[in-house]
């Protein structure tokens, strides 16, 4: 917990006085122009991408003339209605993810999937979810964070592979380190089977991008992991990601999300959508690895990219 609350997340939801998002009668409709506090919360989901993100997005909104303070929440199920009611300001999210959490919460956890490979149709869909809850989702930039596959490099070239399309059209036999829960997922297992052709013989149980998944690829236990496409470990296993070119993956790209009574005026969306023109997904996989295995700070990474874009004066 960062910032200038110390108060548990547990105890976030239960601040009296804070709630500026609709009423539960007015859902729906939006009640309240966009608004311009002075004093924006920029809320972290406690990973280190979220925590770059939201370094970058303070810095930003402190040159434009804002105070801001971060605040990690690292539960969605906490910081999201923290957004809603106004307790916290600004989140980074990623599109269909987001579009998907808040359309199971709207209607019900069997409602069919509305994120989708279709940035603009998964777009149009969380914004449709988001306006009457009070939220405001800025436009995607770039950079994007989706289910990504890789092999061994050795592997890639002995064979040709390029992309998933490669893989398929190869006929190989596949072991594929993930989590239990690709046998069912249609973007694991299943969609690359129907979409790629991949013959998978077998899903290893040991997580997603885990350092123990991208081991049993390294020795050659397993053929292929699942990891994302901002991993910036790969190269330290020798493992180079196949190209998902008949975009089996959901459109997962970085978008600010803002409490539209608090966040919602232009200057907020100037300043945050500076990052669009120029943040890509090889850069969020460099800051990762700055982070994560550099050791340096969120913060300084985070303001060092900036300046090296010219976005910070």
């Amino acid at each position: 917990m960062r910032g200038r609350t110390a108060l548990p997340a547990l105890l976030l939801l239960a601040l009296p006085g804070c709630s500026t998002g609709p009423s539960l009668e007015n859902r729906g409709e939006v009640t309240a122009p966009p608004g311009d506090s002075h004093n924006l919360i920029i809320g972290s989901a406690g990973f280190t991408e979220s925590d770059l993100l939201a370094q970058m997005y303070a810095l930003l909104l402190n040159q434009a003339g804002y105070k801001t303070s971060i605040l990690t929440v690292a539960n969605r199920e906490l910081y999201e209605p923290a957004l809603e009611s106004g307790q916290i300001d600004v989140v980074p999210e990623y599109a269909a993810t987001f579009a998907d959490w808040l359309n199971a919460k709207t209607n019900g956890p069997q409602a069919p999937p509305v994120g989708s490979p279709d940035l603009p149709a998964t777009m149009k869909a969380l914004r449709a979810l988001a306006t009457p809850r009070g939220l405001t989702v800025l436009d995607a930039g770039k950079a994007v964070d989706q289910n990504a596959f890789a092999v061994s490099a050795a592997y890639a070239r002995q064979h040709h592979l390029k992309t998933l399309s490669d893989l398929g059209a190869s006929g190989l036999k596949v072991r594929l380190a993930a989590g239990d829960e690709c046998v069912q997922r249609p973007y694991c297992a299943p969609g690359l089977k129907k979409t790629y052709g991949i013959d998978i013989t077998a899903v290893d149980p040991k997580g997603v991008g885990t350092t123990q998944a991208k081991r049993a690829v390294q020795s050659g236990q397993d053929q292929m992991v699942l990891t994302t496409t901002t991993d910036a470990t790969l190269d330290g296993f020798g493992l180079v990601l196949l190209a998902d070119d008949k975009h089996l993956q959901n459109a997962d790209y970085v978008v600010p999300v803002v409490n539209r009574s608090r966040a919602g005026g232009a200057k907020v969306t100037q300043a945050l959508g500076k990052l669009n023109d120029v943040l890509t997904t090889r850069d969020l996989a460099s800051m990762n690895q700055q982070v994560d295995s550099w050791r340096r700070l969120p913060k300084d990474v985070a303001r060092t990219y900036l300046e090296d874009k010219g976005l910070l004066k």
